[in-house]
């Protein structure tokens, strides 16, 4: 009996400005990562992170909104579908796909029954709910004008079964359509109104609900770094406002009139101008039952705007986030700042969360409006994860992506007090290294240092500094030691790509380049040696880097692979290639960091895979040429001679191989494109490695992993397949065995670049991570 439960699910947000949306009613955050939609519970007590993630979308995702007051949810996507999903019983499942459109969605908005969807072609659709089977169907669908293109929508249910749809996009011009609800059909829909006054694209729109039936506002946020505030009045109110018509003209104010059928009149005239950001305003939210506007922005600041007793100007009550970094904004091609914000109220408690360019969720509680504390939040890449390594002592997974970050995860098992947590859940505890390049492949050297290479060409290596020590001891392993002669912390100089480590305070002699690098080494080990939970996405980013100690040089292109020998003295490397002159393998020494010449040479294409043998007396390679071969180490001088290799061992590329346990003898396993894994063992006979056998799969497998030790005389193989699925083997002299398909559901959903065994049980539980190019590292637990 094999069961597999999900650990930990670390993926980013997208960089969507309409990406998320909170349920009141199953106190649930639901938000697109990468091609899936992910599902969390900010208030959840224990800080378990993402639940689940939702597959289905073939591209990314980018809107996502519940339908209020019922059990669906709504998710668009690059992929041109859109997804109905239905939640029941703690399960949710899609009960409909529309495929209408042949361009990317890019608005959305809901009501009951209602979804309004803006499409990158121009045209926005109405479509309306079957009561019955909860399927929507189409019920209007019109351009706005000639070359607009719609970015954001929002609908209000006026009075009865009438209603008003806003669009803004690429036009300095909000439009407001009318229409009329009969059952399933959307009559009379017609340009109503165009509400002028912005200077640059609309990005943000939102009806506020009406307190007082018949006056109410919407908020339009623009590109111009404004938003505007418009008041909406119906039949009886309109004839009280008419009374400021001096006041109104004194302002330049116009006032948009109009029918909605013969019986109700509609005024919207513009109320309010909020200035103060200092960049694009990305998203807008009304306060459920104050009179409150919530913006972000892409200038790192969340602003709560609330008009002044006194005077009725609006003015900034509370601001979040950060100081917009100096220069740093869209017109100098900064993708920073907030994309979206959520707002939701619990036990007289305001709660404020946003994600950020890195694809991490802040998150705020606000208590009386003046009391804030920052809490823990999620965090995750934005683009494949490429590589997972486990520290020799398996107290945390390294893990490098494509969004040039390498992350640092571990399991939050003690409270500050030193007692056990009650239930252990898993957390970024740092961010060792922010780069300028995309990360491909990382390997620990110790416990306290490790390698990692990119499309940067070199590979650089890491020391731990105290303070990531510190925390790791508090939170994750009492028994972990902290040396020392250890740095303090590190630092990154702007427009450097080398992590500094910041001297003790005592040690003077060095004047720091930078005020950003003087505040780091004054503050950040502080700030770390304080923190009470594991770190949030600010001490991240700020002050939790590892010290770089080394780069290594000598490759030509882009990094693809790397192994550290279990004796840690070697470090063999490759990079990417199409000539036999590149496609070499590099020795480096660890205690003198200089290369072992000559590089190896047999390949004749980019080696995808190096693996030592767990007594570092052999290094095996894999290839897209389709070959293997084995070195063989000389101990003396270090130095590696081809001893094995093979032609035609697989009829597509070999994406992975792994070597088996010594008690099971000389053998290693392959994994190709070919869908096939097959394991080779040595004949004394035929002085060569042979194939025993082999097994097929539906799909090309790009992962692979053999468990350190034997289990009950078997070896334990993990395999991951390109549509993300991952089946776990085991096997003995007569052949593999198929002991669980992981279920779909917690699989990721994409291709598996990297499976990594942790290297002892734990608790009668074996730890597998997996690294996907749908933007997650995952963590499993197996009990066999």
């Amino acid at each position: 009996m094999v069961t597999v439960n999900s650990e930990a699910i670390f993926v980013g947000a997208n960089q969507q400005n309409q990406v998320s949306d909170y349920d009141k009613e199953r106190k649930l955050v639901a938000f697109g990562s990468g091609k899936t939609v992910a599902l969390w519970h900010p208030l959840d007590a224990h800080n378990r992170g993402i639940s689940l993630t939702l597959k289905g979308h073939d591209a990314e995702v980018t809107c996502v909104k519940f339908i209020p007051g019922t059990c669906y949810m709504v998710s668009t996507s690059e992929d041109f579908h859109i997804k109905i999903w239905k939640f029941s019983d703690d399960k949710v499942h899609c009960i409909q796909t529309i495929k209408h459109y042949n361009h990317t969605i890019v608005a959305l908005t809901t009501l009951p029954n209602l979804i309004a969807i803006g499409c990158a072609n121009g045209l926005v659709s109405l479509w309306t709910q079957d009561l019955g089977t909860g399927e929507f169907i189409i019920g209007n669908e019109f351009e706005v004008q000639r070359g607009f293109l719609p970015l954001c929508l929002s609908l209000s249910n006026v009075i009865s079964n009438k209603y008003l749809l806003a669009v803004g996009g690429t036009n300095v011009n909000a439009f407001i359509f009318s229409f009329v609800l009969n059952g399933q059909t959307v009559d009379n829909c017609a340009l109503s109104a165009k509400l002028e006054g912005h200077e640059d694209w609309i990005k943000s729109l939102a009806f506020r609900h009406q307190e007082t039936p018949g006056d109410y506002f919407l908020c339009s946020g623009s590109q111009d770094r404004y938003i505007r505030l418009w008041r909406i009045r119906i039949n009886d109110l309109i004839d009280a406002s008419d009374e400021d018509e001096a006041k109104l003209s004194l302002l330049n104010n116009k006032q948009y009139k109009f029918n909605i059928e013969d019986d109700l009149k509609v005024a919207i005239n513009f109320d309010a101008l909020i200035m103060g950001h200092d960049d694009w305003i990305s998203s807008l939210r009304w306060h459920d039952t104050r009179l409150q506007l919530l913006a972000s922005t892409a200038d790192t600041a969340l602003m709560v705007w609330e008009p002044d007793e006194a005077s009725g100007i609006w003015v900034c009550g509370l601001r979040l986030g950060e100081l917009s970094s100096k220069g740093a904004s869209t017109a100098t091609g900064s993708a920073g700042g907030f994309w979206s914000c959520l707002w939701f109220t619990q036990n007289d408690v305001d709660y404020i969360l946003t994600n950020s360019r890195t694809g991490a969720w802040r998150f705020w509680s606000v208590t009386d409006g003046t009391i804030v504390e920052e809490m823990l939040g999620i965090t995750g890449t934005t683009k494949p994860v490429t590589d997972v390594a486990w520290a020799p002592n398996d107290d945390y997974l390294l893990s490098t992506s494509l969004d040039q970050t390498t992350r640092l995860y571990a399991p939050w098992t003690y409270k500050k007090d030193g007692s056990n947590r009650e239930i252990v859940t898993w957390h970024e505890f740092s961010r060792p290294q922010i780069h300028g390049y995309d990360m491909i492949c990382i390997e620990p050297m110790s416990n306290k240092r490790f390698v990692s290479g990119g499309d940067e060409k070199i590979l650089r290596s890491f020391d731990e500094p105290k303070g990531v020590a510190q925390i790791l001891k508090q939170f994750v392993n009492p028994a972990i030691t902290s040396e020392e002669n250890m740095p303090e912390s590190a630092s990154l100089p702007v427009l450097g790509l080398s992590n500094k480590a910041a001297a003790d305070d005592n040690d003077s002699s060095e004047e720091p380049e930078n005020e950003d690098e003087a505040g780091n080494k004054n503050i950040s080990y502080n700030i770390v040696s304080s923190l009470s939970s594991p770190p949030t996405e600010s001490e991240l980013q700020r002050h939790l880097l590892w010290p770089e100690i080394e780069k290594l040089y000598g490759h030509g292109y882009e990094m693809t692979c790397l192994d550290i020998s279990s004796d840690g003295e070697l470090i063999a490397s490759a990079c990417k290639s199409n000539t036999p002159q590149h496609a070499v393998i590099r020795i480096f020494d660890t205690q003198t960091w200089l290369e072992v010449k000559p590089p190896l040479g047999f390949h004749s294409l980019t080696i995808t895979r190096l693996r030592f043998s767990k007594d570092s007396k052999y290094l095996l390679s894999v290839c897209r040429d389709r070959k293997w071969a084995v070195w063989e180490r000389n101990f003396e001088d270090n130095t590696f001679k081809l001893m094995y290799s093979n032609e035609k061992p697989h009829s597509r590329i070999i994406w992975d191989g792994e070597w088996t346990p010594l008690e099971f003898g000389n053998c290693f396993v392959t994994a190709s494109r070919d869908r096939t894994i097959k394991l080779w063992e040595f004949s004394e006979s035929s002085n060569d490695y042979v194939s025993k056998h082999s097994i097929r799969h539906e799909k090309p497998v790009t992962g692979l992993s053999v468990y350190d030790k034997t289990v009950g005389g078997k070896i334990l193989v993990a395999a991951g397949l390109e549509d993300g699925n991952i089946l776990i083997y085991t096997y003995q002299s007569d052949g593999f065995e198929l002991v669980c398909n992981v279920d779909a559901s917690i699989t990721p959903a994409d291709r598996i670049n990297r499976l990594r065994w942790c290297h002892s049980e734990k608790e009668g539980r074996f730890l597998l991570a997996c690294s996907s190019n749908d933007n997650s590292t995952r963590i499993y637990s197996i009990s066999i």
